[in-house]
């Protein structure tokens, strides 16, 4: 061999889309490309772009494996740079054409390191390193650092995580559960961020038992949405309450927050909760008038199957279910993130409910985009959420339940909004 590595640059076209969006399987095919060479790997960095792209690099004792994908091309562009006389970079080539379905390729070899034009030295670090090299096909763990990536055109939000624990795509929507290092067991869908362990109490106490804390007594409830059990948990933790009605769309979510996320899922099996797979739009459109104390709509951000949720009809068909005294309490949004969206359900909620009887409540979770998160709070009758607050009641509440983030003193500071929150809202 008269050079010191060979580089093949591959450009793989007529891929198969859901494949190079995919960084779980990207991730293993690299890995498993360079092992079928006869490569010693060393870790593997990939991170996952949303809505879709792949960025990753597999470090091999012998030198490198890189990819970029573009699914919306059927795109990848490949570089595979070994070093030395045993491994083959064109076994990888071969064993990535078949992993990512290519029906038409390209690939350039160049030699890097002409031997002809260079002198060797007697070299001598100043430094020692004493690792030892791993010996070929030796059995080793991998570092492996694989990144999720929750993103807009110009923010992002990245978890890196160490397997995909479930992960099905429907007609619906792609359900995926990761397993964290940072947050634990984390629920996606449609590569957003849902709930992860470490947090998805901030979000579940503050969408349940403020407005809880502030009906006298419910005992009928509807959750639309809500299929990992997180706000069923929360609610039936009352002992008022008498039945619990949760419609999920997708069974899927239900099945995954089952087998990975018991903690959210534990009120599934509590005799006064109904679960209801089935469309949570056309439920409400036919619920009988005045029939809930409490409406919580517990959706994902507006696409996809949850973008009936934002309609002025569906909130009117809310209104109408809930008795006089009943509240409704609905996923807002950040005011950072989606601005829009976040404005325009606060003025739909006020068109429905009347301006006096429409609230904005404001938490913080680190997993969602931003960190700022809300909920629109409506109600049937006039109310001060802050002023109607029984707090020694909350107090004792939030105490014998060991809530995490919910006490007397976060309700009232939650309908504190900012001044930039309170200019986006005219109020």
């Amino acid at each position: 061999m008269n050079s010191l590595g060979r580089h093949i640059l591959v450009e793989f076209t007529d891929c198969n889309s859901d494949i190079l969006n995919d960084v779980e399987t990207v991730e293993k095919a690299m890995v498993e490309a360079a092992k079928t060479a006869g490569a010693t790997v060393i870790n593997s960095t990939f991170h996952h772009f949303s809505p879709w792209g792949i960025s990753g690099v597999v470090v091999i004792q012998e030198s490198h494996l890189a990819i970029h994908t573009w699914p919306e091309y059927r795109y990848a562009a490949v570089d595979l740079f070994t070093c030395g006389e045993t491994v083959d970079p064109w076994v990888s080539f071969e064993f990535l054409k078949k992993a990512f379905q290519s029906n038409k390729y390209s690939a350039l070899e160049m030699n890097r390191g002409s031997l002809h034009v260079m002198k060797r030295e007697d070299f001598h670090p100043k430094k020692r390193n004493d690792t030892a090299p791993i010996a070929p096909n030796a059995a080793h763990k991998i570092a492996r650092n694989v990144w999720f990536t929750d993103k807009d055109e110009h923010q992002a939000l990245s978890l890196r995580y160490n397997e995909v624990l479930f992960n099905e795509t429907n007609e619906f929507q792609q359900v995926r559960i990761f397993d964290t290092p940072a947050f634990g067991k984390m629920l996606s869908i449609n590569n957003m961020v849902m709930c992860t362990e470490r947090d998805e109490a901030h979000y579940h106490e503050m969408i349940v038992h403020p407005a809880m804390q502030l009906l006298e007594k419910a005992e009928n409830i509807l959750v639309i949405g809500g299929g990992d059990g997180g706000t069923a948990r929360e609610l039936l933790k009352y002992p008022s309450i008498k039945k619990v009605t949760l419609v999920e769309i997708d069974e899927a979510v239900v099945r995954a927050s089952r087998a990975h996320l018991p903690t959210m899922a534990s009120a599934f099996d509590n005799p006064k909760l109904e679960l209801i797979i089935g469309d949570g739009i056309e439920f409400v459109k036919k619920a009988a008038e005045a029939s809930y104390d409490l409406v919580i709509i517990d959706g994902s951000d507006p696409v996809g199957p949850a973008e009936g949720l934002f309609t002025a009809e569906f909130y009117k068909n809310c209104a109408r279910s809930l008795k006089s005294h009943g509240m409704l309490v609905s996923q807002g949004e950040s005011p950072l993130f989606h601005q829009k969206t976040f404005v325009d359900l606060h003025r739909c909620l006020k068109g429905v409910f009347g301006s006096q009887n429409v609230n904005t409540l404001l938490f913080y979770a680190s997993s969602y985009p931003t960190g700022m998160w809300s909920f629109q709070v409506a109600s049937k009758k006039a109310m001060n959420p802050v002023k109607d607050l029984n707090t020694e009641k909350a107090a004792q509440f939030s105490a014998g339940n060991k809530l995490h983030y919910y006490n007397e003193g976060i309700h009232a500071g939650a309908f504190a909004v900012p001044n930039f929150v309170k200019k986006m809202l005219e109020l």
